[in-house]
């Protein structure tokens, strides 16, 4: 949930402890002001972990200002600061770049020394989309069946002259970039190389680390250069949200299956569900099915989908 908005400190005591009566052990909580939040959170008994926004940083005046060259930039030599892809906020840090990792992580160690703070989540830690979930094609008039250069990241001077020194070539110089196995996994290093360096941060100050994730590994790798099941991480947050894909509601105990073959039991996944995909009673079975399948809980999207009637069947299941 977002933190900002027009609710009173009143309003989300309220809202918490609704929350905690329908059976929610925790929130995940990005923006507004963490002292009130964490502080009406544990009053009602919930968990407050905070909400944090990684590679993508469309709302960071300050690194837009002064560090434009931070940015990613696609294989047709676009960056994401200028010609952002999809939607205007999508304007992405390149986790290849040390100032960049530097920055991330004392971001987020100053948040899990917060001590109102119980865990750290992580979102949007990934490069942007190469290639869309399949029921968003159309929202954008795009066929992704196959690597677009426009949604192509990150060929910025980092990127280009790290993975020269790892393989003594230059990436724009390949005959196929997609189809270059290095070139993936130059990629999917870097952001698992940042994560650690985050975890390491975190874990110092004595808290969890938490991220929200693509769906499987497979399809993390695939999509957004992910390759979240060799993080160390406290738990994973997977992205169910099987509309996106155009999969049914099963859809999402068969990937909670195929989460908890790839970690081999490494950390819990808790199931993330999209409420305005789920009516109360396919909320209720996506739920069940996710337990069934192995995941330690599930998590909602977002606090202001969710309606009584959702409420009332989560608190009945």
């Amino acid at each position: 949930m977002h933190g900002g908005g027009t609710r009173s400190p009143d309003d989300w005591r309220t809202l918490f402890t609704r929350l905690k009566a329908a059976g929610l052990s925790g929130v995940h909580v990005g923006g507004g002001d963490p002292v009130m939040l964490s502080a009406a959170a544990h009053e009602a008994g919930l968990v407050f972990s905070r909400w944090t926004w990684m590679m993508n940083r469309s709302s960071d005046d300050w690194v837009k200002t002064y560090h434009p060259e931070w940015f990613t930039v696609s294989r047709e030599g676009n960056s994401s600061l200028t010609h952002p892809p999809y939607v205007p906020y999508y304007q992405w840090l390149c986790p290849t770049r040390e100032a960049v990792r530097a920055y991330l992580v004392d971001e987020c160690a100053a948040v899990a020394r917060d001590p109102g703070v119980d865990q750290v989540h992580m979102d949007y830690i990934r490069h942007c989309d190469v290639i869309l979930p399949r029921a968003l094609w159309a929202t954008y008039h795009l066929v992704q069946d196959h690597e677009m250069p426009a949604y192509d990241f990150c060929y910025c001077d980092a990127c280009r002259e790290g993975f020269q020194r790892r393989t003594g070539k230059d990436p724009l110089a390949l005959p196929d970039p997609p189809s270059d196995a290095a070139w993936r996994r130059f990629r999917w290093d870097s952001v698992t190389g940042l994560v650690r360096e985050v975890a390491r941060a975190v874990h110092a100050a004595r808290k969890p680390l938490t991220a929200a994730v693509f769906p499987t590994p497979a399809i993390a790798r695939r999509e957004v250069r992910q390759a979240w099941d060799e993080w160390p991480l406290d738990a994973a947050f997977p992205m169910l949200y099987h509309a996106f894909h155009a999969e049914p509601v099963e859809w999402i105990g068969r990937s909670v299956r195929e989460d908890r073959a790839a970690i081999h039991a490494r950390f819990p996944i808790y199931a993330g569900l999209h409420v305005p995909d789920l009516p109360p009673d396919d909320l209720a079975r996506a739920m069940s099915d996710s337990l069934r399948a192995g995941a330690a809980g599930v998590s909602l999207y977002e606090v202001n989908d969710l309606t009584d009637a959702h409420l009332a069947r989560l608190a009945t299941s």
